[in-house]
């Protein structure tokens, strides 16, 4: 099979091509190495998915990635250094390759910069999205899969939170878009056919993950003997998921899509283990073996406070199984974690 995934250099992305890759199958990685965080460390992510060793010497972004572009090209793996949205970029892609599945995990992400920059947020996360369902239509592609968002539920009073749960009361123009995807999913399976889950991540962690992310972040604040910004009293919570059970729930979720068809799927992938604030942070702590400094600060504006997973549609349909507790989880990470920092 040929799949074209958005994000592939990504944090999520990297770790299903490599997946993918070791399954013997062929990949078309579309990523604009965005200056969200560090190029380097999605060249990095590059490398390692393809098993290369990442001894890369970095110079200046543009020539870099057009090395890293011919580094990496091979009969089975293609990389496309390309902005989801440039219709006319993608269009080419499309015309260079026989598709068989779309997947797709580009976004801007994060809750608090959508606040700032919202405009934004709905060039790439909506119109780009559609630019993708757009050639999916043109080339007869049937067959895609959304990484959607476990913000699009708010502040949901209902716990665990179910994909029948309503989700119009977004707190976040991130969350908004993540909706606004769904929805716009829906209209191109009804209008074209085009067989779709939508997976909503609940907070994914694990080696790579991008460093703005609280796990990352603390992680290195603790273990330079830094203060960490500790917003609200503790008790928001998280339903924190390791990233081999994200890529395991997306390769099923594959599974599915390439054995039925006429589906339209919302699916929530996360662990169903409520994790506080407080709890997060101990955790990180005993596995640093060292005690943070904390600095505390009020709640942020769109910060929901509390996510769980209900995940029963998941198990039952693509036979879905997290098997990584929150505490092997951080031992993981913090192993990488250290392993890379030296």
């Amino acid at each position: 099979m040929i799949y074209l995934i958005t994000g592939g250099s990504g944090f999520i992305g990297s770790h299903l091509v490599e997946q993918l890759l070791r399954n013997g199958h062929s990949v078309i990685n579309v990523d604009n190495f965005d200056n969200f965080y560090p190029y380097q460390i999605k060249i990095k992510n590059t490398l390692e998915s393809i098993d290369k060793i990442p001894n890369f010497e970095f110079s200046d972004k543009e020539s870099d990635i057009r090395h890293l572009i011919s580094l990496t090209k091979s009969d089975q793996y293609s990389l496309y250094y390309q902005d989801i949205r440039d219709k006319k970029g993608l269009e080419n892609i499309f015309k260079n390759h026989k598709i068989d599945m779309v997947i797709h995990l580009a976004a801007l992400a994060g809750v608090r910069p959508s606040i700032e920059r919202p405009l934004e947020y709905e060039e790439v996360n909506v119109r780009g999205t559609m630019n993708l369902w757009e050639l999916c239509k043109d080339f007869n592609i049937k067959k895609f899969i959304c990484a959607s968002s476990s913000s699009v539920y708010g502040n949901n009073e209902k716990i665990p939170f179910a994909e029948t749960d309503n989700v119009d009361n977004p707190i976040s123009p991130y969350a908004a878009t993540k909706k606004c995807g769904e929805i716009l999913g829906h209209v191109y399976h009804q209008l074209y056919h085009i067989d779709m889950i939508q997976l909503r991540f609940f907070t994914v962690y694990g080696p790579r993950q991008r460093p703005d992310l609280a796990i990352h972040k603390f992680t290195k604040l603790i273990s330079e003997g830094q203060e960490i910004p500790f917003y609200g009293d503790g008790n928001t919570a998280r339903d924190y998921t390791y990233i081999d059970d994200i890529t395991d729930g997306i390769l099923k979720s594959i599974l599915y899509l390439e054995k039925n068809d006429g589906v339209y799927e919302i699916l929530n992938l996360g662990e169903n283990q409520v994790i506080t604030l407080s709890e997060m942070v101990a955790t990180i702590e005993g596995a640093l073996k060292i005690t943070a400094t904390k600095k505390n600060l009020p709640m942020q504006p769109g910060d929901v406070t509390k996510t769980n997973a209900d995940i029963t549609k998941a198990k039952v349909l693509i036979g879905y199984q997290p098997d990584t507790d929150f505490q092997n989880g951080i031992k993981k990470f913090v192993e990488w974690f250290l392993r890379k920092r030296h």
